[in-house]
């Protein structure tokens, strides 16, 4: 979204229409995941991942083309310079309307949200097949550091090549090179890891059941519900910060008479730029942080994960609040309360995804996370950009239109969020009343594994006629034995 507003420019949409861009992405998104979970779970899941990020990086190269000239020598000046000076030569010339040009975008982002969930339902699950305990929780710490440091690099690499080339499409030709070599490197290097294998290893063994049954054991495990409403928390807090942010303090910037008003693309790219340098180290601070306060947590708490996660959501909507209130005087201090609203909210998303592994059974993880990817985006991020844009344009028709009451209008609906984000931390402080239940049970699901299977593993003589084999922990213990 480094060039949301030269989108709003060239297209002729107001906050409403910039909105819907990131509101179908997340829609398609949501649809799609269960699918790929549904999937991920019975078929391979290497070859599933790598086909969606070639789908994800070749409709993303294809938007790229969508035409910048919609009325030419009807006043639209919004091509690079070489393509002005061709259209002041040539007769005028009609084309489709711009509103027909802005569709063809809003349907790529679509079939965009398709292919992102196919790599975002499965390789987390991935990872949970490769390691187990604190380990796990590093890996998926480094996994979901990749989701902020893409983002802020996004806005960074997205501004820049738009101001180098002077045309906001170029910003949408390079992270699908980059994803046709990620893909690649997947197919061919990442092993093929069956359903499981770290918790057999650790003597936990599963037995695959149907997904009628999957599904109605997710939606009785009280942490895992809790857990995905408070995941629905971040993702609406995340989805409209991460759209308006940088515009909204543009405006500032203009209400302060520090920027003026862009009119004619390409737009200014700074608050983006800094904004997406602030998401990159954020991210990578939040999880490393969250991490980290997890481990040490632990060691006085078996509640630990959903506990840190509730601090953090609380103490980020303190932040997030602050913002709107140093944006009106300083912008420096609107950007250091982004900075540490931003660490907070960026901490419990390894913790979380760590809370479904510890509660959901491996066989039934892949769908777990495709579940808990709709439900996060369909109360989450499908509809609060849209939401925002929406209350922002609803505020200003009842106003005057001056640059303040934009800056005022776009503030007012943004302070949503950390009401939201509360109600997110209050999700995290119920899904620790059940978590250790639910993980108990998750763990003596183990005592359906398959009786020779156990005999294979365990090199010991069997136990005695008439002495109890014990329950799943007891059986843990003796394979790790």
């Amino acid at each position: 979204m480094g060039v949301l507003l030269d989108i709003q420019q060239h297209f002729g949409v107001k906050d409403r229409g910039a909105g819907l861009l990131q509101s179908v992405f997340i829609c398609s998104f949501m649809v799609a995941a269960p699918i790929f979970g549904y999937l991920g779970d019975r078929f391979n899941r290497k070859v599933i991942l790598s086909c969606g990020i070639f789908f994800w990086s070749a409709v993303t190269f294809s938007s790229s083309f969508i035409p910048q000239q919609t009325l030419q020598g009807m006043g639209s000046k919004t091509g690079t310079k070489d393509e002005q000076a061709e259209e002041q030569d040539s007769p005028p010339t009609f084309s489709a309307p711009p509103l027909q040009h802005f569709w063809l975008l809003v349907l790529s982002r679509g079939l965009v949200g398709i292919g992102e969930a196919s790599y975002s339902t499965i390789a987390p699950t991935i990872i949970g097949d490769l390691f187990t305990k604190n380990t796990r929780t590093l890996m998926l710490s480094v996994f979901y550091f990749a989701i902020p440091l893409g983002s802020g690099l996004g806005y960074i690499t997205g501004s820049s090549v738009k101001q180098a080339a002077g045309d906001w499409h170029w910003a949408l030709r390079v992270s699908p090179i980059l994803g046709m070599i990620t893909g690649t490197l997947i197919l061919f290097l990442v092993p093929a890891t069956k359903r499981g294998h770290a918790d057999q290893l650790g003597g936990q063994l599963k037995a695959r059941t149907s997904w009628l049954r999957d599904m109605k054991a997710l939606i009785r495990n009280r942490s895992y519900v809790f857990s995905s409403l408070a995941t629905s928390a971040v993702s609406f807090a995340t989805g409209a910060l991460g759209m308006w942010i940088p515009l909204y303090l543009h405006r500032a910037q203009v209400v302060q008479k520090t920027a003026e008003t862009c009119s004619n693309p390409p737009c200014g790219a700074k608050d983006s730029l800094i904004f997406g340098a602030i998401t990159c180290f954020t991210g990578f601070l939040g999880v490393v942080t969250g991490a980290g306060a997890t481990r040490w947590c632990r060691l006085r708490t078996q509640r630990a994960d959903p506990l840190v996660c509730a601090v953090g959501m609380l103490g980020s909507a303190i932040f997030i609040c602050l913002i709107f209130v140093a944006a009106k005087s300083s912008i420096v201090g609107a950007y250091i309360c982004i900075f540490v609203g931003e660490t907070l909210l960026f901490s419990n998303w390894a913790i979380t995804a760590e809370i479904l592994m510890c509660v959901v059974i491996p066989t039934r993880r892949a769908t777990a996370v495709a579940l808990q990817s709709f439900t996060s985006h369909l109360l989450g991020d499908a509809g609060s950009p849209y939401l925002i844009g929406f209350i922002s344009d609803l505020i200003r028709q009842s106003t005057k239109d001056s640059p303040l009451w934009e800056f005022l209008s776009l503030g007012y609906a943004l302070m949503l969020c950390p009401f939201v984000v509360v109600l997110g931390g209050m999700f995290f402080l119920a899904t620790a009343l059940f978590f250790l239940s639910d993980r108990a049970q998750a763990e003596q699901h183990s005592a359906r594994a398959q009786p020779p299977l156990i005999r294979h593993l365990d090199p010991r003589p069997s136990l005695p006629q008439g002495e109890p084999a014990g329950d799943a922990a007891g059986i843990c213990e003796s394979l790790r034995r």
